[in-house]
């Protein structure tokens, strides 16, 4: 039996390619220093997978920033506004994914999007009538070759022809038909190309798959890789698929001349079924994805050996795989100093999966590995897992009744009772939450942690920022103001810290989209607060202003789907005991006279499952009512915000209504606004606030900028129920470009006041 894996993290084990790439954005370094640094940290990695006896070794998941982005530059799908700029090719490429502003010109960043359901942000590209799709790039091949200098024989690896498709952003009169003969013989090119470099084996990446598929998409499916099957050689392909099971294309799938076939049985689990109601082709592989790419648990060895025996027995050539690509675990264990051994042993990150998967590959070979050290250690694993039960916490969630999911009372009798207690103007300002994250208010944080300052110290300079901050938000003129989050790190790292039943890593960072990473805290056990975590800060903030400052919280559901959860209770089970412990603490920053609550729920829509017919039985049912069990038991007056970014949420629009917040923010400006219409279409009660402008770009807008994104809002959002914010939170921008945008915005706001006067 031969081992693969899908693809590798690629930031570096200590995030080397995140603080090279940050420098090369402040031109501190030159493009020569940060290849060095990407090549060191791809041979590095593909030398690790020979180590560990990996067999399908990938090449080109490796990316700058993106690899759906790679794909569309890899095929000339580049607007040509940015090639109008006339910058290096790498420039261009981050122009794409960061916007651009300076003297060649002025352009926004292509929309960006959740990964499917993942924490993982992608670049959605953007194809018009006059784009010429056609194989341009060298990257794959250049990559490939790399590694075969080295003595290591690499799987090439793009997103399939399929997704690419399905994920693109059409914004002239043709639509994904229309590019179909053009992206075949691109992907022909492409395969020629290793056809000429002699390479073994290719890999298309075909998540999209895993959705409901109509007959028209099964079509196009099949029309697609008819034709660049036909032209593939002596090359041989893998269709990957992952993140969920292929139910409505699997016979599809068997019947196209693939070489092997790549099934997630992690999240796919009816991918069982179909493999024991169907025969699988004696002359294909099937890469059976049974390691956990995205969970940091130890694999169970004894589930996975008995499932790789079976079949076998039927004679299925099996090759053992991971269930995604490893980029949504962290590097290594290795540098988890602190890490009790109680936890470590626990845990597999994505070299300990390398190495997972070298002991599968040798016990699968012996017929006596029930007596194997290997197996005897991986199983007693499964035993017993210590401090992981909590009585108090399993009590109490089991007495929840349903009346703690309503809060009282309904949105339009609190909605008139808030407008009089916050006799607020129209069009509030807000931003999301936090302010720029400087390196003095990194390194005072560090510095806490690590024992240099005392805690008096610590705490006298976050009381000092945020006295700045808030003196900041009166002079530029917003209407409600946040304390800063100069003592928080990450926001659900943050709340884990204080909460009972987490464990933490020091340096298992995540990619989460570029050079944005960050760390999920671990579920141990079952989860609980013991004092309060926010009501300090906030409530000094408070004391310093005659303005509302909003109390600060991240929602269960986020909490959890950032989190890395367990897999010995259920998602619902470990919602319903975080929801308690954040409900816990909106009553306290109630009480201590904190009148607007922002419980942001950026993650609601990620762990969403991608079939709709299972939206509200596996999902849906459980996560809204976790968010109303948070704010059910506040007054009438209190006003309680939530937010949401960086997903698709206009299929789900009820369902958010449904949360019965009071006001939601939305990301909405790389979207070009476009959640828009389903608001207006689904009769959307709650107030909101799309966002106006995009923080994940340092550009900053213009006052007509936002001035037009505002009366675009107006057309669709009655001026009443109209909130005024950036996209998301502040902490990745600088001081200079926050003050800058957000000057911009007030501007903005009151330029469109004075110019609705007579209809307010």
């Amino acid at each position: 039996m031969k081992t693969s894996i899908i693809g590798y993290p690629r930031v570096g084990s200590l995030r080397e390619l995140k603080f090279q790439t940050e420098k090369y954005f402040r031109q501190e370094i030159t493009e020569e220093a940060l290849q060095k640094t990407a090549r060191q940290i791809r041979q590095s990695q593909w030398q690790l997978q020979a180590v560990n006896g990996i067999d399908f070794i990938p090449s080109n998941d490796f990316s700058f920033y993106d690899l759906l982005l790679d794909t569309a530059v890899l095929f000339n799908i580049i607007p040509e506004r940015y090639r109008n700029l006339g910058l290096s090719e790498l420039d261009t490429y981050f122009a794409l994914a960061r916007g651009y502003q300076g003297d060649k010109g002025d352009v926004k960043a292509l929309p960006m999007k959740k990964w499917f359901n993942t924490n993982y942000h992608y670049l959605v590209p953007e194809i018009d009538d006059q784009t010429e799709v056609k194989l341009i790039g060298k990257k794959p091949f250049l990559e490939y070759e790399e590694a075969k200098e080295l003595g290591i024989e690499t799987q090439p690896v793009v997103i399939g022809p399929f997704t690419l498709l399905k994920k693109l952003r059409y914004v002239g009169s043709q639509k994904a038909e229309d590019y179909v003969q053009a992206i075949c013989v691109a992907y022909q090119d492409f395969l020629k190309g290793f056809q000429s470099l002699g390479t073994g084996w290719v890999q298309f990446d075909e998540p999209n798959v895993v959705y409901d598929l109509s007959q028209e998409d099964i079509h196009l499916l099949q029309k697609l890789y008819s034709e660049i099957l036909a032209q593939k050689g002596e090359v041989k392909v893998l269709v990957q698929t992952y993140f969920g099971d292929v139910k409505d294309c699997y016979e599809e799938l068997l019947a196209l001349d693939f070489d092997g076939i790549g099934l997630d049985f992690v999240e796919g689990r009816q991918n069982f079924d179909l493999l024991d109601k169907h025969s699988f082709p004696k002359d294909k592989l099937l890469f059976s994805g049974l390691i956990n790419g995205k969970n940091i648990w130890r694999n169970n060895y004894q589930l996975t050996l008995e499932k790789l025996q079976a079949w076998q027995d039927r004679g299925i050539k099996v090759v053992l795989n991971t269930s995604s690509s490893l980029l949504h675990v962290p590097y290594s264990l290795k540098h988890e100093e602190k890490l009790k051994t109680t936890y470590r042993k626990h845990f597999a990150f994505a070299e300990e999966k390398l190495e997972e998967l070298r002991d599968l590959k040798a016990l699968i070979q012996s017929e006596k590995y029930v007596k194997d050290a290997r197996y005897l250690k991986n199983q007693a694993l499964f035993e017993n897992r210590p401090d992981s039960y909590n009585p108090q916490v399993r009590q109490r969630t089991s007495a929840i009744t349903e009346d703690l999911f309503t809060r009282q009372p309904a949105f339009g009798e609190r909605e008139k009772i808030q407008k009089e207690a916050f006799n607020g103007p129209i069009l509030p300002t807000t931003t999301i939450g936090s302010f720029p994250q400087t390196q003095e208010v990194k390194k005072n944080r560090s510095d806490f942690k690590k024992g240099k300052i005392d805690q008096a110290t610590y705490e006298a300079f976050n009381r000092q920022k945020i006295k700045e901050c808030i003196a900041l938000q009166e002079e530029l003129g917003l209407d409600v103001l946040v304390h800063g989050e100069f003592e928080r790190n990450d926001m659900v790292e943050y709340f884990g810290e204080q909460l009972d039943g987490y464990v933490f890593t020091e340096k298992a960072w995540v990619q989460s989209y570029g050079t944005r990473c960050v760390k999920p805290p671990i579920i141990w056990g079952d989860i609980s607060r013991s004092q309060t975590m926010t009501v300090k800060w906030t409530t000094y903030a408070a004391s310093l202003t005659e303005q509302p400052v909003k109390g600060m919280l991240t929602g269960p559901v986020t909490i959890l789907n950032w989190s890395f959860p367990r897999e010995d209770i259920s998602l619902k089970e470990s919602a319903y005991q975080i929801a308690l412990a954040i409900r816990d603490e909106v009553l306290d920053l109630e009480a201590h006279g904190i009148k607007i609550i922002q419980v942001d729920e950026a993650a609601l829509r990620e762990k969403l499952p991608l079939r709709k017919s299972d939206w509200y039985s596996e999902y849906l049912d459980w996560a809204i009512p976790a968010f109303r069990m948070v704010h059910s038991g506040v007054q009438a007056s209190t006003q309680i915000h939530t937010h949401m970014c960086y997903s698709e949420f206009t299929d789900i629009i009820p369902a958010i209504d449904a949360m019965d917040a009071d006001v939601i923010t939305f990301e909405a400006s790389r979207s070009n606004l476009l959640i828009l219409d389903a608001l207006k279409a689904n009769h959307f009660q709650t107030e909101v606030g799309p966002g106006v402008y995009d923080i994940h770009s340092p550009r900053v807008p213009s006052v007509e900028e936002i001035k037009t994104a505002l009366y675009k809002m107006l057309d669709k959002i009655p001026i009443e129920k109209l909130w005024v914010n950036p996209d998301c939170g502040l902490k990745t921008r600088g001081e200079k470009e926050t003050k800058g945008s957000l000057s911009h915005l007030v501007q903005a706001v009151k330029e469109v006041r004075n110019e609705n006067k007579g209809s307010i």
